[in-house]
């Protein structure tokens, strides 16, 4: 069907011509799925390319019940970029979103831990932990010690090559979004607990897949995004943090305690790959003390 050859040419230039991540290609994919199983039903006799704006309008208000306001945002912009495509490649002639407002969304602040609540989260590893004969307890050190200490993306993690560490320069090499790749620095105690990683996977049958990965399970096969969500997970229950912790909480806090000791802001956004600054400046936000801590001591009329 032509609808979806132009579902198929969509999924190409998001790869291609845009240069998306996957995670974001499959996103991008989902809201329109979830757009054709609406249609199919409420067995409603159209596609994408003859859709018009009240089917839209009704399948937005449908899904609105089941997600909160981000996700109704996200999914609005994601079928507008859609039809947008759509009819630059000349397969539709309007956007049936164009009178579809997104919801106005308050800008949320990200949460942080301090730098005691990191301490009780790395103290709270067992290191001698073990599973099928593998020391996974350093390796769980040296997740969160890199996340924390280079201010990495889960997904950033997870991908992580062994022909990405450049330790005698004190850099890691780090592809984001948008397959990007950038730089960021590391410090010498967070390669030595890679290192001592490094030394127990050279022991670990590795998949052949997972060849140059650097954070393994006891298979040998590269994490998963679940498997390090579970590690954070439990740290938390036992080291006793009253917090919503996520591994993003890790790049929050990178980020804030980096700004709180006088960070530049411009070095921090390149060190985060933030496209913009201004995606950077959420965190000028995060500890208004801080910022008037600094105005008073350098302020010259203070």
């Amino acid at each position: 069907m032509k609808w979806q050859q132009a579902i198929t040419d969509y999924n190409h230039y998001l790869q291609i011509e845009r240069g998306l991540s996957k995670n974001s290609i499959v996103n991008y994919s989902y809201d329109i799925k979830k757009l054709i199983s609406y249609l199919e039903t409420h067995d409603i006799k159209k596609d994408p390319l003859t859709i018009d704006h009240t089917i839209i309008k009704d399948f937005i208000y449908s899904v609105s019940k089941s997600i909160n306001v981000r996700s109704q945002a996200r999914l609005i912009s994601g079928l507008r970029n859609f039809f947008d495509y759509l009819i630059f490649e000349n397969y539709r002639t309007t956007n049936p979103l164009d009178l579809i407002e997104s919801p106005r969304l308050g800008r949320k602040l990200p949460d942080t831990l301090s730098v005691k609540d990191i301490d009780h989260l790395i103290n709270a590893i067992d290191l001698s932990y073990q599973y099928n004969g593998v020391n996974l307890g350093e390796r769980n050190r040296a997740v969160v010690e890199t996340l924390y200490s280079c201010g990495l993306r889960v997904s950033e993690l997870i991908e992580l090559k062994i022909s990405d560490l450049f330790f005698e320069e004190g850099f890691i090499k780090v592809t984001g979004k948008g397959d990007k790749q950038r730089f960021v620095p590391i410090g010498l105690s967070t390669q030595n607990y890679i290192n001592h990683w490094l030394a127990i996977r050279n022991h670990i049958s590795v998949q052949p897949h997972s060849k140059d990965v650097v954070f393994l399970n006891f298979k040998g096969k590269k994490l998963t995004r679940a498997m390090i969500f579970t590690i954070i997970k439990q740290l938390v229950e036992k080291s006793g943090i009253n917090k919503t912790v996520s591994p993003h909480t890790f790049r929050h806090s990178f980020a804030t305690h980096l700004l709180e000791n006088g960070a530049d802001l411009r070095a921090i956004q390149m060190m985060l790959g933030h496209e913009s600054i201004t995606t950077t400046e959420i965190y000028m936000h995060v500890d208004r003390s801080h910022l008037s801590e600094v105005l008073n001591k350098f302020h010259p009329r203070q």
